[in-house]
């Protein structure tokens, strides 16, 4: 008989968290809690088997003056949350990074790559791995997913869906991406969980996307035109080095593929594009 293993999720409210629990339901006997208040103290760290810690700030204005915020969340919590699961003999720390460490990094990124973050929110990460990797006696797990997108995610992908609805004409570029769609995610956790996973780890889809391809598939299955041009090419390629938004938009920013993505790239990209827009099936 097949023993389940017990995950304890620490984010009630995260986008990955509440999908993991979702995706992987019925593979596991998953328990949610809150990091808020200090709703995580309550639990009995020691009935878990993994401890996967989805909890921290993104998506909001890094002002000058959420520095400690930013920090005691992303950083202090998650190392508070590992030294509890260490001391109560639990056997794996997943803890849920971002490709935001590595700042405005460009070419081809691996796990050796050192971190060269530019932010609040991706400093705070990266303090955080370091302190987790300090840790003994516990297998920790780090995962720096890239761009997630899906059904009521937040972030640069609803905004991308706002561009395809609005915009008759977008800009032809060819740069490339590394983005992942929250099933295949949630599936590269089950593996990193049943494999009892270490160290750092880069999912991401199997193929690369390019801004306007992903724009133009989002317009198709809104059954919409959408028409391209490379007559804003020099521009772009010109403000890009002085607005970061506009490098972040069309700029090349892409793990090194290892050659199994497949084995967790559950959902295709045409589909995936489509369950992010209107949570339903592609035909």
């Amino acid at each position: 008989m097949k023993i389940v293993k017990k995950i304890l999720i620490v984010g009630e409210n995260s986008y990955i968290g509440v999908s993991f629990a979702r995706y992987a339901s019925e593979r596991y006997d998953i328990t949610i809690v809150g990091a808020k208040d200090g709703k995580w103290k309550a639990c009995d760290f020691s009935a878990f088997d993994v401890v996967l810690h989805c909890a921290g700030i993104a998506h909001i204005p890094q002002k000058k003056n959420m520095r400690n915020l930013y920090y005691s969340v992303n950083c202090d919590l998650a190392v508070d949350v590992a030294n509890t699961a260490k001391a109560a003999g639990v056997k794996q720390f997943i803890f849920l990074s971002s490709m935001a460490v590595y700042g405005n990094m460009r070419g081809e990124i691996t796990p050796e790559t050192p971190p060269g973050a530019t932010d609040f929110y991706g400093g705070s990460k990266v303090l955080a791995e370091q302190k987790l990797i300090e840790l003994q006696s516990i297998n920790i797990c780090i995962v720096r997913p890239p761009m997630v997108y899906g059904y009521g995610c937040k972030g640069n992908f609803p905004r991308l869906v706002k561009l395809a609805d609005k915009l008759p004409i977008f800009p032809k570029v060819q740069n490339k991406r590394s983005m992942i769609y929250i099933d295949n995610l949630c599936e590269f956790l089950c593996k990193v969980i049943e494999d009892n996973k270490n160290g750092i780890h880069l999912p991401q889809n199997a193929e690369y996307v390019n801004t306007t391809e992903l724009v133009q598939t989002i317009a198709i299955v809104a059954g919409k035109r959408m028409r391209t041009t490379s007559v804003f090419n020099p521009l772009i390629f010109l403000l890009k080095k002085f607005i970061p938004s506009l490098d972040k938009l069309f700029g090349d920013l892409v793990y090194a593929k290892t050659g199994d993505e497949i084995e967790y790239n559950v959902v295709e990209f045409k589909e995936g594009v489509g369950l992010s827009c209107f949570c339903e099936k592609m035909p």
